[in-house]
């Protein structure tokens, strides 16, 4: 219910107004049965936009940290992150990693949408960077349809370590569906895995016609936060 209001009465209507984002591609989204939508990630509101005009309910996988927060702020947090089709999980890795997996396919096996962003973290420049190969395993065992989405325009609105979004042109794109049957039971098969994942963002690159960079974006977001702590004015 406070996914719908969210949507349809408190927020959704108040960020088609202000920012009036240009759409195209809605009816590349399957109407019913389990689909995976992958996205590049350049800005929080990406999470934000998408679920609103996708015409189905969206489930995101996000960090467990969102949902474990104290006091009243950890409180709203939590909430909101819930109500909004976030569903926590643990990014450490090992045998984390596996429960991640689950808990993706446990949505697909329930006929629902569920957006990923193969990069893991946010863009810290507007790049679009190396996809991990989790994405692929999920869409291999769970053989649903893959969607490409592309943010065009949200890193300059809202970038790493900004409060207060900007009010700037923001675009939604939504590629046709990707077939990926051809790799069927092939999910153990780590060459398949990558050649899956570089096709993603081969199409996100083309959809969203971002500058590509062959590295992890946890790498270059750690490169960045050691620029900005060192140029950092010494107290």
């Amino acid at each position: 219910m406070l996914y719908w209001l969210l949507k349809n009465v408190l927020l959704g209507p108040i960020l088609r107004l202000v920012y009036r984002p240009r759409v195209t591609g809605r009816d590349n989204v399957p109407t019913h049965g389990p689909v995976v939508l992958v996205g590049n990630h350049l800005s929080v509101v990406d999470s934000f936009f998408l679920p609103i005009y996708v015409r189905r309910t969206v489930n995101f996988l996000a960090k467990n940290e969102y949902f474990t927060g104290k006091g009243f702020t950890g409180w709203i947090t939590r909430v909101f992150m819930k109500s909004t089709g976030q569903i926590p999980i643990d990014r450490s890795g090992g045998k984390a990693s596996e429960a991640s997996l689950n808990t993706g396919l446990s949505v697909l096996g329930s006929n629902n949408v569920l957006a990923l962003y193969p990069e893991g973290t946010r863009s810290p420049d507007g790049l679009l960077y190396r996809g991990r190969t989790g994405v692929a395993r999920m869409i291999l065992e769970s053989q649903c349809p893959v969607v490409p989405v592309a943010m065009v325009g949200s890193h300059e609105m809202m970038p790493i370590g900004a409060k207060i979004p900007k009010r700037v042109p923001i675009e939604l794109r939504i590629g046709k569906p990707i077939d990926f049957s051809r790799f069927a039971g092939m999910d153990g098969d780590r060459f398949v895995l990558r050649s899956i994942t570089d096709q993603i963002m081969a199409e996100l690159q083309n959809l969203g016609e971002q500058e590509y960079s062959d590295v992890y974006a946890s790498t270059a977001r750690a490169k960045y936060a050691r620029e900005v702590a060192g140029s950092a004015p010494v107290a």
